[in-house]
C-alpha cells in the first residue's frame, strides 16, 4: 500500500497539501490525514476523490503517537510522501505568553514533527519525499514571535541534517519556508499584521504547489515568492544584529 501522510490536515497549508496531493499523486492508495478536528477532515473527504484515512489525533499527546505507530506496524505501508504541517504560533513578547502556550508551540512545532518523522522514516524508501513546513521566520530571530521563530529554526536545522542522513536511501527532505500565508494562522496567533506582512502575503495553494514541485525535484528548500527569496539571501549575508535593528523599524 502506497500512501501519503499529512499532519495539520484540517486547515490551512496542511489541508491544501491533501487537496493537491490527491491529484498530483492519483495512484496513492490512501492519504492519511491527521488533525484534532475530525469534522473538518470528514468535510475534506467530501471535496476530493482520494481515499482518506481520517485520524483525529492531537499530536501534543503521547497517546497519538502510539496509535500511529501501531497503525504503521499493522498496515506496513510505503510512505511516499510525509508532510509535517501541524504547528501554531503566538504573536507577542515572550513575557506576554503563558508557559502553556510556549510549551505547546515547542511540543507541536518541534517534538511532534520529530516524532512523526522518526516513526515514518522506516516506511519510506527510494523516491519518498519528506516535506517539513518551517517558515521564513527560521532565517532570523523574530522579536514578538520569538518562540515560534526559534521552533521553525529547529525544523530547518533538523531537516537539513536529516536530508544528508537519508540521501543514500533515495529519500529527499525538503523544508518549506514561506513568509506570511493567507490562512487562519494569524487569527489564532493574535496581534495585528504589519504593512510588510500584508504586502508579502501569499496564497496557500501557490505555496503548496511550489513545495510539491520542489520536493519532486529533490530541492532542499522551497521558498515561495520574490520577497521571501530576497529575505533568505539577505539573512545569509547581513549580520542578524543589523537585520533585527531594521525589523524593529518596519515591523
Amino acid at each position: 500500500m502506497q500512501i501519503a501522510i499529512v499532519t495539520g490536515a484540517s486547515s490551512g497549508i496542511g489541508k491544501e497539501f491533501v487537496r493537491q496531493l490527491s491529484y498530483c499523486y492519483p495512484w496513492l492508495d490512501e492519504i492519511w490525514v491527521i488533525a484534532r478536528r475530525e469534522e473538518n477532515l470528514k468535510q475534506l473527504q467530501k471535496r476530493i476523490d482520494a481515499k482518506l484515512r481520517i485520524l483525529p489525533l492531537d499530536l501534543r499527546k503521547d497517546s497519538s503517537f502510539f496509535t500511529i505507530q501501531k497503525l504503521l506496524k499493522t498496515e506496513k505501508p510505503h510512505v511516499k510522501v510525509l508532510v509535517n504541517a501541524a504547528g501554531f504560533g503566538k504573536i507577542g513578547k515572550v513575557s506576554e505568553c503563558t508557559t502553556n502556550t510556549i510549551q505547546g508551540m515547542i511540543t507541536l512545532n518541534c517534538t511532534a514533527l520529530t516524532k512523526m518523522t522518526t516513526l515514518c522514516l522506516p516506511y519510506c524508501g527510494k523516491r519518498s519525499h519528506v516535506i517539513q513546513i518551517a517558515s521564513a521566520a527560521a532565517f532570523v530571530p523574530q522579536p514578538g514571535l520569538a518562540v515560534y521563530a526559534a521552533t521553525k529554526s529547529y525544523v530547518l536545522s533538523l531537516s537539513r541534517a536529516l536530508r544528508r542522513e537519508v540521501k543514500q536511501e533515495g529519500i529527499t527532505v525538503t523544508t518549506v519556508c514561506p513568509g506570511p500565508v493567507d490562512t487562519e494562522f494569524f487569527q489564532k496567533a493574535g496581534g495585528s499584521l504589519s504593512f510588510a506582512k500584508k504586502v508579502c502575503m501569499a496564497k496557500a495553494d501557490q505555496v503548496v504547489h511550489k513545495a510539491i514541485l520542489d520536493a519532486a525535484g529533490g530541492k532542499e528548500l522551497s521558498v515561495y515568492g520574490i520577497p521571501m527569496n530576497a529575505v533568505y539571501v539577505l539573512c545569509r549575508i547581513i549580520p542578524h544584529r543589523v537585520l533585527l535593528a531594521v525589523m524593529n523599524l518596519i515591523l
